[in-house]
């Protein structure tokens, strides 16, 4: 009888700990900060947008070089590097007199988040047994994502009295609890051996060439995933002020909770169906039902139409981003795949942060419920670029035996 290999090691709940107060960090802020601009700084529309635009601008700028560095220099010693920057820039806050300093410390921030991210993603998805790498990573990427749904309850929890400085302090203390956990990581040997195994002369070729920074296997299927973070754009920054609008406000962090539930609750049956078939069984129907969620929350009028929105959103949004990430490494070769994670990130965190800036807009020139028509209509686009661009070409040739990584 084969004896299935352990997921649950220290070392493996020490890099999802980490990762998910650094997402809840970055999705707390990414709700209530829109706000803090509406309400303290007298901001319009487009500059709540902007305070999440910024912030992924930073990401983007660094995104191409995280990956790089993650492959030369070592996993730990970037995540170090950026949870520490993160961290400061969380402190920084405080001291931010205006928009101008405000938006400038939202760009450091989002620079720091992009070193992290990379950094922790690539140690995760070497601890996972070959034999089990879909059901593992995919509960690593379950507690990303639970921070990324949960976050947003807490922003609009922490926010509802309009204190500020509350807000920061909670915020420091989450940012410093992922710092402590990734101050204790350990690095897997096969990392070390990977990064030892790359010749000086190799690595200084390296720097002259574009694919140094875009992993070029990983980018038709991030740029399926940019659609995706583009639509998705529309709940973090925006729901509070569209729960209001079509007075059901109580409802709005509940929706964050049950979306977040429905990620937990199906992400052991999702990772397993990625292990035992291709990634199309979960990616069309993920992308319907996200859409079908999205189409329904636009239309809502009652804070139990909300509700059953968010049930649908997160089912399918649950299935697409760790099939996603998945794929960016599972088509990257092995000593690349800090390039292809950050490759994925790059174009994900630019998606969200457009996104941001241009359903401000739409709900500028419009409304709320048009906004999310249009949030509904964008994935339609994603399923054709995911067929042209990733289904098609796939389904000629027969693809590389190679680990899985269900992030």
């Amino acid at each position: 009888m084969l004896t299935r290999e352990r997921i649950w090691s220290k070392n493996f709940v020490v890099v999802c700990m980490s990762s998910f107060f650094m997402f809840l960090t970055f999705y707390i802020l990414a709700t209530a900060f829109p706000l803090y601009v509406k309400d303290s700084l007298h901001g319009s529309q487009q500059q709540m947008g902007l305070s999440i635009t910024i912030y992924v601008i930073g990401g983007v700028l660094i995104r191409p070089f995280s990956g790089q560095w993650v492959d030369r220099y070592g996993s730990k010693k970037m995540a170090i590097i950026g949870m520490v920057i993160f961290l400061l820039a969380c402190i920084s806050y405080f001291g931010a007199k205006g928009m101008f300093m405000f938006m400038l410390i939202r760009l450091i921030h989002g620079m720091s988040y992009a070193i992290a991210s990379t950094a922790t993603s690539t140690i995760a998805s070497s601890l996972v047994p070959n034999s089990r790498q879909g059901t593992g990573m995919g509960y690593f990427s379950m507690f990303m994502s639970v921070g990324m749904v949960i976050g947003p309850a807490m922003g609009l929890f922490l926010w509802k009295d309009k204190n500020i400085h509350m807000l920061l302090l909670a915020i420091c203390v989450i940012a410093a609890l992922s710092l402590l956990f990734t101050l204790s990581m350990r690095v897997p040997k096969q990392e070390q051996e990977a990064l030892q195994a790359v010749r000086p002369e190799e690595r200084e070729k390296r720097r002259l060439q574009w694919s140094d920074f875009i992993e070029p296997k990983a980018l038709p299927i991030s740029v399926v995933g940019f659609i995706l973070a583009f639509a998705y754009s529309s709940l973090s920054g925006f729901m509070s002020s569209f729960t209001v609008e079509i007075h059901q406000s109580q409802v709005a962090g509940t929706f964050f909770v049950v979306f977040a539930l429905m990620i937990v609750v199906f992400r052991p049956l999702i990772g397993k169906v990625f292990d035992s078939y291709n990634e199309h069984y979960l990616y069309y129907p993920g992308i319907i039902l996200f859409a079908v969620g999205m189409l329904l929350l636009s239309q809502a009028h009652s804070g139990a139409m909300v509700l059953v929105a968010g049930i649908i959103m997160g089912v399918g949004y649950g299935a697409l981003l760790p099939c996603f990430q998945a794929l960016a490494m599972k088509l990257a070769p092995e000593h690349r795949r800090g390039s292809a994670t950050g490759t994925f990130f790059l174009l994900f965190d630019l998606g969200y942060g457009i996104g941001s800036y241009v359903m401000g807009m739409i709900a500028s020139v419009s409304d709320y419920r048009m906004m999310y028509v249009v949030a509904g209509l964008v994935p339609l686009l994603s399923a054709a670029l995911y067929y042209v661009l990733h289904h098609r070409p796939r389904s000629k040739i027969t693809l590389p035996n190679q680990n899985v990584k269900l992030v």
